[in-house]
């Protein structure tokens, strides 16, 4: 398995707005944060030379603005994070987490609707195999 950089909370949400718009130039990172997040352009910048160096992301000059493309697939990214979320904090099994939800009443009637709903399509295709 390819390793993924560790990537902290704050700069997964530049990482975010790479993976959605990349190529993407600084200035437009800049704004694009900055709309949902109240911090300051050098705060965005700084967080950019980090996952540069991480090797989480790779800038090229294009003229005056470098341009950022991600080196770290958005899937890949989520799913090994959510596989050490699991391993962590429920033994690497996705039922207990699930049955954790259920027991302490965390799930709402509509999640629990469209877990079946995905259960459902899931034994169909499964039925057509």
């Amino acid at each position: 398995m390819k390793e993924i950089p560790q990537i902290s909370e704050a700069e997964y949400e530049v990482m975010k707005v790479v993976w959605k718009y990349e190529p993407i130039s600084t200035p437009e990172i800049v704004e694009k944060v900055s709309k949902n997040i109240e911090w300051k352009p050098n705060t965005i910048q700084t967080m950019l030379v980090r996952l540069v160096r991480k090797k989480a992301l790779q800038t090229k000059k294009d003229g005056r603005v470098f341009i950022y493309t991600s080196l770290v697939k958005e899937n890949e990214y989520v799913e090994q994070k959510s596989k050490l979320f699991l391993k962590q904090f429920f033994g690497g099994t996705l039922n207990s987490m699930v049955l954790n939800f259920i027991e302490n009443d965390q799930l709402s009637k509509d999640d629990i609707s469209e877990l079946k709903n995905i259960l459902s399509e899931r034994d169909m295709k499964e039925g057509d195999k």
